[in-house]
């Protein structure tokens, strides 16, 4: 029995190489032939740090409360990357007022012209270089509150037309730092027969105005032509219309006052049209035998 034991394990123990699985490899001696996968993956894990699983309903409250800061994370990451767009387009250029001035009252309109601002408030209104914020005229005659007001450049000159409560504009004109009194365009004596001045335009460079004009039911558009280089000569060569041996008085500065039409003799604004709008057409009734006999 002994004998057949070790034959048999010596039979075994001289098997051919082919008959078996697969070859071993023998690492390399040096370390720095080693494979390297998978150790970065590797984390030693400590018992000790092992969270147990929470059991209901804490486990659903841990879901929640994960749940909520995530998307309370999305909606910041949201805002940060719309916050940072804004930041990243070309902002305005913010231009920081030169000089601030203060008025004494309510403004109602405002017109720009030049280098002059036109504010138009309770009794009148007045006149502000915009250079030094300084008023020079103020115009409180009639002690009307002017609810809007124009200016147009003639030139170096600025025609000025505010209009008033009662609806009634008047035109200024404003050369080198005085400021004239044309006349009013829509101004009756009998306040029955009063027209109201809805809206008005000025042609570019003021060789014309327009004034829509509205009263007693009806409204119409009147067309003015303003002779603007009669207004120019008189105002430099003024002819005096009360008293030709009378001086024209110069408004001073420090009583800022416009002179009126009859301290200078101006032109008028020659009226040239009338536009009303067309009659509503009326078609009477016909029968149709009249119809077909006509």
């Amino acid at each position: 029995m002994m004998s057949s034991s070790i034959g048999s394990r010596a039979q075994k123990m001289s098997l051919p190489m082919s008959t078996q699985k697969g070859l071993l490899e023998v690492p390399s001696p040096t370390e720095k032939d080693w494979s390297t996968d998978g150790e970065e993956d590797y984390v030693f894990k400590d018992p000790d740090w092992e969270l147990d699983s929470l059991p209901q309903p804490y486990r659903m409250i841990n879901k929640l409360l994960n749940l909520l800061i995530d998307r309370s994370w999305e909606v910041i990451e949201e805002r940060n990357a719309v916050r940072e767009a804004e930041l990243s387009r070309i902002q305005p250029t913010i231009y920081p007022p030169v000089l601030e001035s203060k008025l004494n009252k309510m403004a109602h309109c405002m017109a720009i012209c030049q280098d002059y601002v036109f504010i138009g408030g309770a009794k009148g209104f007045s006149i502000y270089n915009l250079y030094n914020a300084k008023r020079i005229y103020v115009w409180e005659k009639l002690k009307v509150d002017v609810t809007s007001i124009w200016a147009t450049e003639m030139g170096s000159e600025i025609l000025v037309a505010p209009v008033d409560e009662m609806g009634i504009v008047r035109l200024f004109y404003f050369h080198k730092d005085d400021l004239f009194l044309i006349r009013a365009i829509n101004e009756v004596d009998d306040t029955s027969k009063q027209t109201t001045c809805v809206k008005m335009e000025i042609s570019q460079g003021g060789d014309f105005a327009a004034f829509l004009l509205q009263g007693a039911g009806d409204i119409w558009l009147d067309v003015y032509k303003l002779p603007k280089e009669c207004w120019l000569r008189e105002v430099e060569h003024p002819q005096l219309a009360l008293n030709p041996k009378k001086k024209g008085r110069q408004p001073q500065l420090n009583i800022p006052d416009p002179m009126t039409s009859g301290d200078i003799k101006f032109s008028l604004p020659v009226h040239i049209m009338k536009i009303k709008p067309p009659k509503p057409v009326t078609v009477r009734p016909r029968s149709i035998s009249s119809f077909l006999a006509a």
